[in-house]
């Protein structure tokens, strides 16, 4: 089961945890694992990458976890910038769940 938590503040995304395997198949033939691994390590890669935002992030590939936390102040630019990624990320993963639920459990708080 992977775990993802989003959490909000004002209504925007600060912060995203991944954890575990989703356990829909052997490990390296998991398509349900590598959609939803891919759909978050986009997200960080865009706020990274492309929205140019100073993401702290910390990656465990043994466990299977991903964590990545906003900075606190941002312009009204990279906060938009990151509500376009984050929310883009949140709607495919809210379909993953929708599909895979028996293997990925989503909380928005």
């Amino acid at each position: 089961m992977t775990d993802i938590t989003i959490t909000r503040k004002d209504n925007s995304i600060v912060e995203v945890t991944a954890t575990g395997h989703t356990g829909y198949a052997q490990s390296g033939e998991d398509i349900v694992c590598a959609g939803v691994s891919t759909l978050i390590q986009s997200a960080l890669l865009g706020l990274l990458q492309v929205a140019q935002i100073n993401v702290r992030y910390h990656v465990d590939e043994q466990q299977g976890s991903l964590k990545f936390t906003l900075p606190q102040h941002l312009s009204a630019q990279e906060r938009h910038d990151a509500d376009v990624i984050l929310n883009t990320m949140l709607c495919g993963l809210q379909d993953f769940y929708t599909e895979y639920s028996d293997f990925i459990n989503l909380e928005v708080k």
